[in-house]
């Protein structure tokens, strides 16, 4: 890659050298407008010192170049319980943040914990670019990786032990508000925007770890099986600053494991898929993510479209490779963002099985050539390398082209012509006692006649920044109250005219009845908890959706976090 360089004029440093100054104050788009910085457009206000540097904005940089497949995969460690003092408890214990009490603390209690304390760390991202001060959960980027099981509740204690506000530099806010992306949970523990904390605090999280409807007559005492999850993740979810502060690596995954998919490919259980496990079952966090010339990781909060990197990283390494053995392999892809769509094919044009889409198992596998994700989508697969010669190398190569925040262009590239995001470096051989099932785990019904409401969501634009039902988000407003264990339908649209919206509900999955008019294929055809809208204006979804077993305060919004920070979400209530 070429790197472009900038020569900066006297006007253009100082430019540069105050528009970085605003990025370290950590405003918000609010308190930018209110202070004349930015326009209600949200275009930066020309002013002297300012407008040299917004005439050409951050867009004109190149990272650094650094060496692809140089650096190794690091798979992330796994959380491990511990004793948690002062002991959690239903009600806010001393030195806990103000919340709701815990729901089902007495019928579902926690059986394991665990804390992990978000920290400002010093990551390589590559060997040929400096330190960079990251923000991880346990100290690392993505955060230690959950292993929890169905019918076992934990609570988790996320403590916030980054620099206090008047210590802080550079890009995010120090503030905390932790969202487990998608776990079927009650309100208090779900990450809710607006409950963001400051250093030195802590908040526990009630993770259930049940199936929806477990308060049903029908499916109690855990809920659907049918209605499962697997590969989930956590990440912040700071009203404002979502975007800014998972760029900086405030995520991580949370698998979660049952009867079926029991994470043990040995399970003597005939129930047991016995998909593949432990070291071949490998969860790959997928970021794309800009340097600037010094090699430091760049966020532009003047941006309001949607932030492209030129740097693809894996589990927080630059374009790693993976040394594999000759057997299958299953592979937990997650876009975390912030704003690029992927679709990834195999560089030698190998088709391989897709398995799960959100986490969700298909009810069977099916055999693809390339699987696509929309921001904060999830997609598991099983690559099977046991026919390759130990040395082969092969690629997982985005070759969908994507130039700015508006979205995919549509075009699909040619093989060699897309991102080689990660290596796969066939060096061994190993026993492999996996399998992939005809099938998998059936699909519970969704039934649109029992939907009692129909509501209309109108994802849009105004103002230079995005909308739902044309306003913006307000913690405080109630935009829609579904009754428990109740089912709707909702109808989700792009009005917003060549932009395109990854869209996440909160609280429980849902299932797609038409998209843009025709039924769902293979990507959405089975339960979802993101859907991206297209580009065309009136790309519309109808979708079926129920609210079963709790109350509470959620969120929907895009999951193109600039989206979603200026200000796309909507809160809505069960009541």
């Amino acid at each position: 890659m070429r790197l472009l360089k900038w020569r900066p004029s006297k006007l253009g440093t100082i430019a540069r050298r105050n528009r970085q100054e605003i990025i370290a104050a950590g405003l918000t788009r609010r308190e930018l407008i209110k202070m004349g910085l930015v326009s209600a457009s949200g275009y930066l206000v020309s002013k002297g010192g300012l407008s040299a540097w917004a005439s050409g904005g951050l867009s004109t940089l190149a990272s650094p170049p650094t060496a692809p497949f140089t650096e190794e995969l690091v798979v992330p460690q796994v959380a491990q319980p511990t004793l948690l003092t002062p002991a959690p408890a239903e009600v806010p214990i001393a030195g806990e943040v103000a919340r709701g009490n815990h729901l089902f603390w007495n019928s579902l209690p926690p059986q394991k914990a665990y804390e992990l304390v978000a920290q400002a760390i010093q990551h390589r991202f590559h060997a040929q670019l400096p330190l960079n001060t990251a923000w991880g959960w346990g100290g690392t980027v993505p955060g230690p990786t959950f292993h929890a099981r169905y019918g076992e509740p934990i609570t988790v204690r996320m403590r916030n032990g980054l620099p206090a506000i008047a210590q802080h530099t550079g890009f995010g806010r120090p503030e905390v508000a932790t969202h487990l992306h998608n776990l079927h949970n009650a309100s208090a523990s779900d990450g809710f925007p607006a409950d963001f904390y400051a250093t030195g605090l802590f908040k526990d999280h009630h993770y259930l770890n049940t199936y929806a409807g477990f308060t049903l007559p029908e499916f109690a005492p855990l809920g659907d099986p049918r209605e499962a999850l697997g590969t989930l993740w956590y990440h912040d979810h700071r009203v404002d600053f979502t975007a800014q502060n998972t760029y900086r690596g405030l995520s991580g995954f949370y698998l979660l494991f049952d009867a079926l998919d029991s994470g043990d490919e040995r399970d003597p259980n005939p129930l047991a898929l016995r998909l593949p496990s432990g070291e071949f079952d490998v969860p790959l966090q997928i970021v794309d993510r800009v340097f600037d010339q010094d090699g430091q990781l760049l966020f532009d909060l003047f941006n309001l479209d949607g932030i492209i990197g030129d740097k693809f990283i894996v589990n927080g390494k630059i374009q790693p490779c993976f040394r594999v053995a000759r057997r299958k392999y299953r592979f937990r892809l997650l876009n975390s963002g912030p704003s690029r769509f992927y679709e990834f094919f195999l560089s030698n044009g190998a088709s391989f099985t897709h398995i799960a889409n959100d986490g969700n198992l298909f009810p069977a596998p099916v055999d693809v050539q390339s699987v696509r994700l929309a921001v904060a989508e999830r997609v598991d697969v099983v690559i099977d390398f046991s026919n390759y010669a130990l040395g082969d190398k092969i690629y997982l190569e985005n070759r969908l082209e994507q130039v700015d925040g508006r979205g995919p262009t549509g075009n699909i590239l040619p093989p060699g012509q897309g991102n080689m995001v990660l290596e796969f470096r066939v060096d061994r051989d190993a026993p492999d006692p996996s399998r992939v099932p005809a099938t998998l785990r059936e699909l519970p019904p969704a039934d649109p006649s029992a939907a009692a409401v129909t509501r209309v969501w109108d994802f849009g634009r105004s103002q230079g920044a995005w909308t739902v039902n044309n306003a913006f988000f307000d913690a405080n407003v109630i935009r829609a109250r579904p009754r428990q264990d109740s089912a709707e339908i909702w109808v989700l649209r792009n009005t917003s005219g060549g932009w395109s919206h990854p869209i996440h509900i909160h609280f429980e999955e849902f299932q797609v009845i038409t998209l843009d008019g025709a039924p769902p294929t293979t990507r959405n055809a089975g339960r979802k908890d993101v859907l991206e809208l297209g580009r065309a204006n009136g790309s519309e979804a109808r979708i079926f959706l129920r609210f079963r077993d709790m109350k509470g305060r959620y969120v929907m919004h895009c999951h193109n976090t600039v989206h979603e920070d200026h200000a796309m979400m909507i809160r809505w209530d069960i009541v």
